[in-house]
């Protein structure tokens, strides 16, 4: 029997099932996927062993994560891998760029620390260089959803995450919070805490920043983009509720906005 078998019996599914809104919507929705996310967090753990991929198992992570966050079937490892080879390049590339800053963080912020009890005017340096990791952790969480759900470049994913931080602060910072409280946990019992983070931590953020960070990339670059082309979004006609339960998927049960929704480029992935 397959580890992570694909359930190919969509009997009973909705097509479009009604979003709830607020704590309750995540909170129901988490909880829902519980064990499916522990999972998925271990299949992210593992390909991460190899540091280069950690970036593209993110942006596949969030995906998975996007999925459940909208109500949407999802696949556990079918789609974790197909999002993992579809966003590889710029996966890759993020990841290097987190890499590279993270270890930077992780040495420069103690040296000024070490070297400002001797010259506060070292402060101004620590200081400056915590906020702008903030600020990063806070682009991260817009980062990987970009380059899960969009076609976009990596200037423009850089530029927008950047823009998206401020345009939904408040949701910014609620992840950021979130972030750094379960990061700080692992880093303070480490190495016991390497057992933990192999089943619940990543998934757990992903999904969290799917809840926070989502609705703010919906409305400030996916949605404009089909509004500027009077093209609906293929959103939309999945979150119709118009329909009932159905337990086959045949032609009849196709509305015309979907058919011609079906044949239209899309941004969404």
């Amino acid at each position: 029997m397959a580890l992570f078998p694909r359930n190919e019996n969509h009997g009973g599914v909705l097509r479009a099932p009604r979003e709830k809104t607020g704590f309750v919507k995540y909170a129901s929705i988490y909880l829902t996927h519980f064990w499916k996310l522990l999972a998925l967090n271990f299949i992210y753990f593992v390909f991460c062993i190899p540091i280069i991929t950690i970036g593209p198992a993110t942006a596949a992570m969030t995906k998975v994560c996007r999925n459940y966050y909208q109500e949407r079937h999802a696949y556990l490892f079918a789609d974790f891998w197909k999002a993992f080879k579809q966003n590889f390049k710029q996966g890759v590339v993020f990841g290097l760029i987190n890499t590279i800053f993270a270890a930077g963080f992780l040495v420069g912020i103690p040296f000024y620390w070490s070297w400002a009890k001797e010259m506060p005017m070292m402060y101004a340096p620590m200081f400056i260089s915590i906020a702008f990791m903030l600020v990063l952790i806070m682009m991260s969480g817009y980062i990987f959803i970009m380059v899960s759900s969009t076609n976009l470049k990596v200037k423009q994913i850089l530029k927008n995450s950047f823009i998206l931080v401020y345009l939904g602060l408040k949701r910014s910072l609620a992840f950021l919070v979130i972030y750094v409280a379960l990061m700080s946990l692992l880093l303070l019992f480490f190495p016991v805490s390497l057992i933990f983070a192999a089943i619940f931590p990543f998934s757990f953020i992903a999904y969290v920043d799917c809840s926070c960070c989502y609705p703010i990339v919906r409305k400030y670059i996916i949605q404009p983009y089909y509004d500027q082309r009077g093209e609906e979004n293929p959103e939309d006609v999945y979150l119709d509720t118009h329909d009932e339960r159905v337990f086959v998927d045949t032609p009849e049960y196709v509305t015309d906005s979907q058919r011609k929704a079906k044949k239209k480029k899309k941004v969404i992935k």
